[in-house]
């Protein structure tokens, strides 16, 4: 279990790097973790005047991207309209992480590409090092619109909670994808005995609590973000959900149906476990 809370920032000289007092769990990445900060002079778990300000940012837009250097750059812009953007650049060959770099956004680099979960890891340890309260996580190729980053902004403001997560409307999805996701929603709710309406919408926003208990997590995939959820239901945190657009673009789908069901039903199957207080 990692520990949780965390101090706010330190108290520092201008200009003179401080380390930032953080949950145990949050350090400096080992040399073999292939994790680095593509901004000079600054280091994870250690900050700097440019990056770290008193309190520090309350809620940052946090991305995590694999060979978007096409998109990467509007997304960044766009959601840097509304909160301080963090990118996790999770192995790209593409640019990906000079192109979101160029359009404003606090950049780490992780190589070699280790998963979606992987890199929110990344994201979340940085995120609690720069003193956030909470994150809102969205994709990097345009399938999360950044301007509906205030629906959640104002969903924490008026409750604040450790997860809130964009529903999306099933029946606007191409039909694969709707299948998946139905039959998705109904095994991880009977699974945690809870009704879980959208499992998989990676547009959330993770507090800062859930954020130091995921920093545990040995997900890589998608089941990091199924996780989350069981994580939140065995500590007794509220789950809220608002709505979001569902946008697909003209790309094909990968989505073995009966594979990814047998999958999922072995992700529903730990989550039930972590909810029962088993442990991961």
């Amino acid at each position: 279990m990692v520990p949780r809370g965390g101090g706010g920032p330190a108290r520092r000289r201008p200009g003179v790097p401080v380390r930032v007092a953080v949950p145990v769990a949050v350090v400096a990445p080992a040399p073999d973790d292939g994790l680095e900060l593509l901004t000079t002079g600054v280091e994870v778990g250690v900050a700097d005047d440019r990056r770290v300000t008193e309190p520090g940012p309350t809620i940052l837009a946090l991305i995590p991207a694999h060979d978007e250097a096409p998109r990467i750059g509007a997304v960044v812009r766009a959601a840097a309209a509304h909160l301080p953007v963090l990118v996790v650049d999770d192995g790209s060959r593409d640019g990906t992480a000079e192109a979101a770099e160029a359009a404003g956004a606090m950049v780490l680099r992780q190589q070699p590409n280790q998963g979606k979960g992987a890199a929110l890891r990344a994201g979340f340890a940085r995120a609690i090092a720069e003193g956030a309260l909470a994150v809102v996580t969205l994709d990097g190729d345009g399938q999360h619109d950044p301007a509906e980053l205030p629906r959640f902004v104002a969903a924490e403001r008026e409750r604040p909670g450790e997860l809130i997560v964009g529903r999306r409307d099933f029946a606007r999805m191409p039909l694969v994808r709707r299948l998946s996701n139905t039959a998705g929603t109904i095994v991880l709710s009977t699974a945690v005995g809870h009704w879980i309406p959208d499992n998989q919408s990676g547009y959330r926003l993770v507090g800062r609590r859930l954020m130091a208990e995921m920093l545990g997590s040995r997900e890589d995939g998608f089941a990091f973000e199924v996780e989350m959820i069981a994580v939140s239901l065995r500590e007794g945190w509220p789950i809220r959900w608002v709505p979001i657009s569902t946008i697909y673009g003209e790309e094909r789908s990968h989505i073995r149906p009966l594979h990814h069901l047998r999958e999922f039903i072995g992700v529903s199957r730990r989550a039930r476990k972590i909810v029962r207080g088993g442990g991961r």
